[in-house]
């Protein structure tokens, strides 16, 4: 059934890049909103919208009831989740299709099964992707906790099985200590997510972060675009991505890019994902699943020419893949700065009106972002302003490509971290690649630690 109009559940630049794919595909585009996001970029551009509550995300962007009476009013017969908000909550994909609506995302099942942590593991070991050493899976009591602990070797982690983020993790570096941090991971996921399953796993010492883009037609069928380096993060959450990454090989790629859309095909997966490793000594390690577009998807965009947004919707309205594994080709080099509204020193949200806006521009140079001069940034929602997206034939063109727009990029009014990533990529360990998840972390307290000249 081909969409004619699309209801986008999202709000910032998430919803506008949907919604401008939605245009290039001759589709009318539903936008819901806050009343804090009325002068919302995506909101003045869509066809209808529809003011579904009050700024707090619970009444508003996570308001069930009211999303899908906008959807009906308007007559919308497919909705759109972003990332974020809804887009992994399998009860609302099973409400949106149970109203005859088309939810242009993964099956509901797919999305349970991937939101529960352990499962997730389940799952994955199933259709034959590595694992990290551990549990296979909740802890029921400590004694087991140890016997696994003592089993894979310390250090080990203790991590929630809902949600991610950090919250509900923690690194036993000893077994004496294995008691207390396991009951503070468990009390920190019941606070956060409403369940205190935990379960345990090889803590990795200094690995990158690599995950794979996967497409799956729901029929049996699914195709991997290659990967993304996402180890420059600051508290788990990832600051600066690149594709491809910069450590792995061709062979590498093709191996793990293999496994991982045979794995999709063998799950009956439909739509996108994103399949998360822990990388160290050349060994890939499953963590997660993400069954939604990621933030960070430009990237992949840009090396693989396709639009991964326009992709979702084909198959979401039962047109299949638009392309095959082997007419993928992946060409140059392609990397994103989150440009977020924060100060680039204490990281403390900034929020205000932009009083003047120089987005950069030129060959290759992408700019996702919902800013204008006059907007005013609301204090309520994640500090992600926009996303600096550079491409390059090599990487080393990307990055000196990226430092120009860096330059160019202009948003008064507010703190912000393009400071920050000026300083990322001039440093020698960036421009190398010879970084991974703790290199952020470590660079940032040298920074502070280094006395001003």
């Amino acid at each position: 059934m081909a969409i004619t109009k699309l209801l986008i559940a999202n709000r910032g630049e998430i919803a506008l890049r949907i919604h401008r794919a939605c245009h290039e595909m001759g589709i009318k585009t539903v936008a819901v909103h806050s009343t804090a996001d009325s002068d919302a970029m995506h909101v003045r551009l869509a066809d209808e919208t529809v003011c579904i509550g009050p700024p707090s995300a619970t009444d508003s962007y996570l308001n069930i009831p009211a999303i899908i009476s906008a959807a009906e009013i308007t007559h919308a017969d497919a909705i759109h989740p972003g990332y974020g908000f809804l887009s992994e909550n399998a009860q609302f994909a099973e409400i949106v299709e149970s109203h005859g609506i088309i939810w242009v995302g993964p099956k509901p099942e797919h999305i349970r099964i991937m939101g529960d942590k352990v499962e997730a593991k389940r799952t994955a070991a199933k259709l034959g992707l590595p694992l990290v050493p551990g549990s296979p899976g909740p802890l029921e009591t400590i004694a087991e906790a140890k016997e696994i602990a003592a089993a894979v070797g310390y250090p080990v982690l203790i991590k929630a099985a809902s949600g991610g983020g950090g919250r509900g993790m923690k690194v036993v570096p000893s077994e004496d200590q294995l008691e207390s941090l396991m009951a503070q991971a468990a009390s920190e996921a019941r606070a956060a997510f409403g369940d205190d399953t935990v379960y345990l796993e090889k803590y990795l010492d200094d690995p990158r972060h690599i995950e794979f883009q996967v497409f799956g037609d729901g029929e049996g069928k699914a195709i991997h675009l290659g990967e993304r380096d996402c180890s420059i993060q600051r508290r788990h959450q990832k600051v600066l991505e690149e594709a491809p990454s910069p450590v792995i090989s061709p062979e590498q790629r093709e191996h793990m890019g293999g496994i991982v859309a045979k794995a999709m095909a063998d799950m009956g997966y439909r739509g996108a994902g994103t399949i998360e490793f822990l990388y160290e000594n050349n060994e890939f390690y499953f963590i997660e699943m993400n069954t939604r577009l990621q933030v960070e998807h430009p990237v992949t965009e840009m090396i693989s020419g396709l639009d991964l947004v326009r992709e979702q919707i084909r198959i979401a309205q039962g047109d299949g893949l638009s392309c095959t594994q082997d007419e993928v080709v992946l060409h140059g080099h392609a990397i994103e700065c989150r440009i977020n509204a924060e100060d680039p020193e204490t990281f403390t949200p900034s929020p205000g009106t932009v009083q003047n806006y120089v987005a950069p521009g030129g060959m290759h140079v992408r700019v996702d972002s919902g800013l204008y001069a006059g907007y005013k940034v609301p204090p309520y929602y994640d500090s992600m302003i926009g996303k600096l997206i550079v491409y390059g034939k090599t990487r080393e063109r990307c990055i000196m490509r990226l430092r120009r727009a860096l330059e160019e990029y202009i948003i008064d009014g507010m703190k912000t971290t393009i400071p920050l990533h000026r300083r990322i990529i001039d440093d020698p360990a960036f421009q190398s690649g010879d970084y991974t998840i703790k290199w952020l972390e470590r660079w940032l307290e040298e920074q502070r630690d280094t006395p001003e000249a």
